[in-house]
This record gives structure tokens, sequence and C-alpha cells, in this order.
């Protein structure tokens, strides 16, 4: 019986001295009709080392593809964001820490009583490290991003598989596949770092404007001290502004479950509208080297992938920021008001409009990836015309306001908030200014719009020359 050769049997080393890769390598050519100088001008390593460990980086790649859950390896953002947080360490919460947070929640929601309508929520507080605020929040992210991040993904795929050259592509029959793998991996990369370094800035769960942890509260001491660093402000004090701030914010959006959905919402459909420019990643890919992985998340960074908005997209996105500039500026007259008697609450309140309205590192990192920065522009003019509606109607028909979408105010309002209740008309009229206004129609206190004695501006426009005799309040 003859013996089949030894380098014919799975498992048995050659006989020949040939290298196995190299072998390997030589049945590609064959089967291709390359020869190693085409492979030279094609751009790839001519040395069989150098060129077993491209491959074995392209299999990582291509196995790291599998593992992604659509368009973004999140296994890959959530390790990296995990690996930022801790760069520096990131110590577990201490029992001192979890209870000088519970203590400063509960005398928050003390002094909340009487500043708003909405009552104190059955939601425990909680003090996190970097890495809890991660875990809490990873999911709000997947919701926020993934639409922008399959448009991103596809984009450089496209981009990548054009610049391979011709005699690669064919070679590696599933390029395309392995490259979209390839940009599930680097957009999460990218968004682990922007997510991870957020965690080095944010403060407290509801640090951005809606509750990332739906059903959560918390504040991050370690945050809070670097924070603190270089105010010249006792961290205790800020710590207690900063638990108010978050208990007003849950007490909010508790009371009012539309408005999380509402804002997510918009964030989705301005997702839903993303528009790559590929003509600006065509030209951009002339540098791209697809074998350089560095080269291609540089190219992430830089922005040239970030969406191009669409007038829908511009009215989504102004629509969204004026809602964030409504709830950060009713929250910050709330917390004003709650935090009057304490003694660095002037310094703190305008420390913390600005850090919102201008937006920390990490955020426009994250802005910049997504093409959207989550940043109340018109914080200042949203928290006078609460100051302004609160001072003139009462804190119940201010608070009432949240009901729906459909009775906040607009731009136009935050303008001139004075005007308010003059454009509104009955629609947000006080229950006084209802029986003040059904009383004078029953009295035929309203004329005719035109008649003699008249401005012509009917029972829905008041004359301008101010509260008359027999008028409820304005």
């Amino acid at each position: 019986m003859t013996s089949q050769p030894p380098n014919d049997r799975p498992g048995d080393e050659p006989d020949d001295g040939k290298d196995p890769f190299q072998e390997m390598l030589e049945r590609l050519l064959g089967q291709s009709g390359m020869s190693p100088e085409d492979l030279q001008r094609a751009g790839m390593p001519a040395d069989p080392q150098a060129m077993q460990m491209m491959f074995q980086q392209i299999q990582s790649m291509m196995s790291g593809a599998g593992a992604s859950e659509g368009p973004v390896n999140w296994t890959l953002a959530h390790d990296h964001a995990r690996r930022i947080a801790a760069a520096d360490g990131d110590p577990s919460v201490t029992p001192a820490e979890r209870g000088a947070v519970e203590d400063a929640m509960k005398l928050a929601e003390l002094w909340l009583t009487g500043h708003t309508e909405f009552d104190q929520t059955a939601v425990r507080p909680e003090a996190w490290s970097r890495a809890e605020w991660i875990e809490a929040t990873l999911g709000t992210w997947k919701e926020m991003t993934g639409p922008v991040a399959e448009s991103v993904t596809a984009a450089l795929t496209d981009a990548l598989t054009q610049q391979l050259p011709a005699e690669l592509s064919a070679m590696m029959g599933g390029a395309s596949g392995m490259l979209a793998g390839a940009g599930g991996m680097l957009f999460g990369m990218q968004l682990g770092q922007a997510v991870g370094g957020l965690s080095r800035e944010v403060l407290c769960s509801t640090d951005i404007g809606l509750p990332l942890a739906e059903g959560r509260s918390a504040l991050l001491p370690a945050g809070i001290r670097s924070f603190a660093e270089g105010l010249d402000i006792p961290v205790q004090e800020m710590m207690l502004y900063l638990a108010v701030r978050e208990a007003a914010h849950v007490r909010l959006f508790a009371a009012n479950p539309w408005l999380r959905g509402h804002i997510l919402d918009l964030v989705k459909r301005f997702s839903a509208g993303i528009h790559i420019d590929m003509a600006r990643i065509e030209e951009a890919a002339r540098d791209l080297d697809p074998m350089d992985p560095a080269s291609m998340q540089e190219a992430l960074s830089s922005g040239i992938f970030a969406p191009q908005q669409t007038p829908d997209q511009q009215a989504t996105l102004k629509r969204l920021e004026t809602v964030l500039a409504l709830v950060e500026g009713w929250v910050h007259v709330v917390t004003a008001d709650s935090t009057a008697n304490l003694p660095s609450a002037g310094a703190l309140a305008e420390t913390v409009r600005r850090r919102r309205a201008s937006g920390g590192p990490a955020e426009h990192a994250f802005g910049s990836l997504v093409g959207l920065e989550l940043r109340p522009r018109r914080l200042r003019e949203a928290a006078q015309f609460w100051q302004v509606v609160g001072e003139r109607r009462g804190l119940q028909d201010r608070d009432a306001m949240w009901d729906s979408p459909e009775l906040l105010p607009t731009d136009q309002d935050l303008d001139d908030p004075a005007g308010f209740s003059e454009r509104r008309g009955l629609l947000t009229a006080s229950a006084d200014e209802v029986d003040a206004a059904l009383q004078k129609l029953l009295a035929g206190g309203y004329e005719e719009p035109g008649a003699e004695g008249t401005d012509g501006s009917g029972p829905d426009r008041p004359r301008d020359d101010g509260p008359q005799e027999g008028d409820g309040p304005r």
C-alpha cells in the first residue's frame, strides 16, 4: 500500500523544508494568476513573515466583525469606554461617599418643597463611579447613535473598498464584509472614546439634560470633587447644589413621562435624516491607507464622515435645542429658588450655566462624531421665561405647561416672555383669566373687532394699555 506523502496529511509538517505560509501564498498566487511582483505593486509586503502578520490582523478584524451587533461593535465601544474611564483610576464609591450623596439628596428634596408642583419620586438616589455611569447609560447611547453609526459605517466601507487595489479585492473576495466589520469596530472605538470621556466629566445622571438612565438617579462623587477643584467652593455645598438640580430633573421627567420620549424621538428623527457627503468622503479617501487602521481612525475623529444636515434636520435640531433649553432653564430657576439660603448658590448657578451652555471636550467629541450636540444654547432666555411666567401666573400654571408638547413655549416665547399669554390667548390662560374672560363676554364687555372706540384686538388680543378695571390677572 502506497503511503500518503507526509506534507499532504492534515496536521503533518511539510517535509520539503518549505514554510507553510509561503506554500499557502504560492497556492493563492497560482489560483489568482498573480506573481510576487504583482503583490508588491499592489502595496502588499513581499516578506512572508510580514505577510503572515498582516493576515493575522485581517483575521482578527474579520472575527471582530462577526461579534459586531449591527453597524457598531458595541462590545468594543463598552470595553473602550471602560478603559478610558479607568485611565487614571476609577475607585469604587466608598460607604462614606454613598452616605454623603444620600444625605444631600434628602436635603435637596426638602428644599424643593414649595418651589415646584411636581412631587418627590420613589426613585432612590445612588452614588456612582465612572464605570457605573457607563453601565447605566450605554443603552441610551446605543439608542441615540445607532442610525448615525449605520450611515457612517456604510460610507466608510464604500470609501475603503474603492481604495483597495483590484488585485487585492479579487484575492480577498470578502473584503467588503471585512471592511464593514472594520468600520463597525472603528465607530465603536470612537463612540467608546466619547462615552468614556464623558464619564470623566459628568456630575450626575441627568447632566446632559435628559435622564440617560431611565428610572434611576445618581451623583458621581469623584466627578464632583474634580469639578470643585480651583473653584474655592466647599465640596459639600457643591454636592448639595447639584443634588437639588438632580432631584429637580428627576421630578420633572417623572411627572411628565412623555418628555424623555419626546427628546429621544427628536434625536431619532434627526438621525433618520442622516446623509453622508460621498464627494467629501471620496476626496479624503485618496489619503486613506486601507491597511492602516490608525489612518482610518484619524479620519473618523477629524469629522470627514460627519453627517451633512438637511433642512428638516436643521428644523428638528432647533426644536431639540429649544426643548433642552426649556428643561435646563426650568431646572435653573427651580434650583435657584430652592437654594436661596446656600452661600455659594449664585456662583454655582453661573458656573453650571456656563458649563452646560459651552459643553466639555468629551461632549464636543461626541458631537463631532454623530453631528449632534445636546446643548441648551438658549439656556439664559429659557430661564428668564420661566422666571417671568412663574412670577405672573404662579407655580401651578408654570408647571402645567409641561403637560404636553403642544403647550411648551416656542423660540418666539423665549424672545418675548412678557407677551406669551397674549400670543397664546385662552389656550394657556390661568383659571382666573378664563373666568374673567367668560364674565366679561357674558356681560357684553367685548365689542366687535373694528367697532368705534376699540383697537380691533378682539378677546384673544387684549389692549396693550395695561390691565383694565374688572380684568382678571394677566
